[in-house]
């Protein structure tokens, strides 16, 4: 990681142009230690959080399912196994993280393409379920990535996300902030020498929705949030958005 890149983090993540480049160039660093500091920042919960997400997922015979921003594909990967017969991608816009997830499947129905969850290149009102880990925080454009959500989707379909959760009271937001600071800033200077690595996820949540605003914003593009359970004291939220029937 260049030194221009570790010291504008602040600069690069409020526009979305700038913040769609900053991702890619943050989880292209950590793309190597990424399995391993999902686990280490939830305290070994985060493969539990996903498997509950998984589970509460609607049956569904043949679907096609999209797994946004999926990284190393641990979520693509399990959703093969839930839906043996459907067609699963995995999107992600940084391909060292592609190059892991293709590594690791074993899976003739799951694919992986290159692309930005703004974007995603997948036809109209054809897919079954979308699915995101982290994925929500990182969109370079919150509002874009809800409409391609809701594009892409038939009518009652399903998106599931899992990501970090910000309160609408002030001062659990400042404590939240602090202690991701702490905890993060801590892992990247052990793993990468720069505590900005990992600090990036307070500074990422500090510019999205609460949840009050972000269930509005969802609304607003046409999905309506059914469901959610939250984890870890409320610092992660699990949410189920369908897509409005015709």
């Amino acid at each position: 990681m260049t030194r221009r890149f570790s010291l504008r983090m602040r600069d690069h993540i409020h526009a979305p142009d700038t913040k769609r480049d900053y991702t890619e160039q943050l989880f292209t660093e950590v793309a190597p230690k990424y399995a391993f500091i999902t686990r280490v920042l939830s305290f070994g919960r985060d493969q539990v959080w996903k498997d509950r997400m998984i589970g509460m997922l609607p049956p569904r015979e043949a679907p096609l399912c999209v797994d946004l921003a999926c990284g190393p594909g641990d979520l693509t990967r399990r959703l093969a196994e839930r839906y043996a017969d459907g067609e699963i991608l995995g999107i992600d816009l940084t391909e060292p993280m592609l190059e892991r997830a293709r590594e690791r499947n074993r899976y003739a129905h799951v694919r992986f393409e290159e692309a930005d969850m703004c974007r995603t290149g997948v036809a109209d009102a054809c897919v079954d379920i979308v699915t995101g880990g982290y994925a929500l925080r990182n969109a370079p454009d919150l509002g874009e990535a809800f409409e391609e959500v809701g594009r892409i989707l038939k009518p009652d379909g399903v998106a599931a996300f899992l990501d970090f959760s910000r309160p609408a009271n002030p001062w659990l937001c400042r404590l939240e902030y602090a202690l991701l600071r702490l905890w993060g800033g801590f892992w990247g200077i052990l793993l990468h020498r720069n505590t900005e690595v990992y600090t990036y996820i307070a500074a990422s949540l500090a510019t999205f929705p609460d949840r009050k605003a972000l269930r509005a914003l969802a609304r607003r593009k046409g999905l309506e949030v059914v469901e959610s359970r939250l984890f870890f004291f409320g610092v992660m939220e699990l949410v189920f958005l369908r897509k409005a029937g015709p």
